[in-house]
């Protein structure tokens, strides 16, 4: 059994179609067909449903396909701790980071980066479920997310941040000048939110409501980025996260208002699998992160803007 013929199988487990896994793997698709029905020989067992396309994987498969996770990621950890003792950390550190988390994942990956400037780094923005999925599937070495979430199973919990919630509107609007305002009056503004399948849009609708109000924007999006390029046109507000602020900023002619009541959402960490061996990777982020100040950075970054020190 070689570890070319488990990427081969993780990689059809992943597409879910042998050229588009052949394609990933930089082979063809008979060689990685031919590949996977010699692992099929030698373990005298049937891993792929065939049919006229790929239908799956059959029990067994699902079984050789979990210890070709763990094998792959063992060889991939082994690499990592040969090149450190070598004089530094190579390969690639494979981080999963929910969208709203996003803006400040640099605060991690560039401190990561100017430690280990062998290794280098891979970010995807991907949902909640999709980042239980990559751990459980040794596809991530690590993740930003919501530590709250009940879907992480075996992984270690490294809080970061807490959400903060504010509003962000234009300086001549009804409340350009107010130094604080409540959520019913937010939601009375011509407004641009995140989609409501998002979490932290969830979250607000619970404040808006719990303010007795009905919030209904007129643009949503599913990204943040989506949400200020309608900023900066002047006719919009939003309320955001405060980690927003540390890769946007205010777009000029508006400012950040506190909001009263509750304004504090759940809490985003760093979190790694719970593996034997660990991953050499995830480890020194974690070593990052434990310095990095993600909170008081953020805390303080809030305080310039509702000072109105950054305007």
């Amino acid at each position: 059994m070689l570890l070319r013929q488990l990427e081969y199988l993780v990689a059809l487990a992943r597409e879910r179609h042998f050229a588009r896994a052949a394609a990933t793997c930089f082979v063809s698709q008979p060689s990685l067909s031919a590949a996977i029905r010699r692992l099929e020989h030698e373990l005298d067992v049937p891993i792929v449903r065939r049919g006229r396309r790929y239908e799956g994987l059959t029990p067994e498969g699902e079984v050789v396909l979990a210890w070709a996770h763990r094998i792959l990621a063992e060889r991939d950890a082994l690499r990592q701790e040969l090149s450190a003792l070598r004089g530094g950390l190579t390969g690639t550190l494979r981080l999963g980071v929910i969208p709203t988390a996003l803006p400040v994942a640099s605060l991690l990956t560039t401190p990561f980066c100017e430690r280990h400037p062998r290794a280098r780094v891979t970010i995807e923005s991907l949902s909640s479920a999709d980042i239980t999925h990559g751990l459980t599937e040794f596809e991530l070495d690590a993740a930003m997310t919501y530590l709250d979430d009940d879907t992480l199973r075996h992984v270690r919990r490294y809080p970061l941040y807490e959400e903060q919630y504010v509003l962000l509107t234009p300086l001549d609007g009804p409340l350009g000048q107010v130094a604080t305002a409540r959520w019913a009056q937010a939601a009375a503004l011509p407004l641009c939110l995140l989609v409501g399948r998002m979490r932290n849009r969830r979250i607000m609708d619970e404040f808006f409501a719990a303010d007795g109000a009905v919030v209904a924007p007129a643009v949503e999006s599913d990204s943040v980025a989506g949400l200020y390029s309608h900023l900066r046109g002047g006719r919009w507000s939003s309320v955001i996260s405060h980690t927003w602020l540390h890769m946007f900023g205010v777009p000029e002619g508006m400012r950040v208002v506190a909001l009263e009541g509750p304004t504090h959402g759940p809490r985003v960490g760093l979190v790694v699998a719970r593996s034997e061996p660990q991953s050499v990777l995830a480890e020194a982020l974690v070593e990052v992160a434990r310095g990095a100040g993600v909170q008081d950075a953020l805390d303080e970054l809030l305080r310039a803007y509702l000072s109105g020190r950054d305007r």
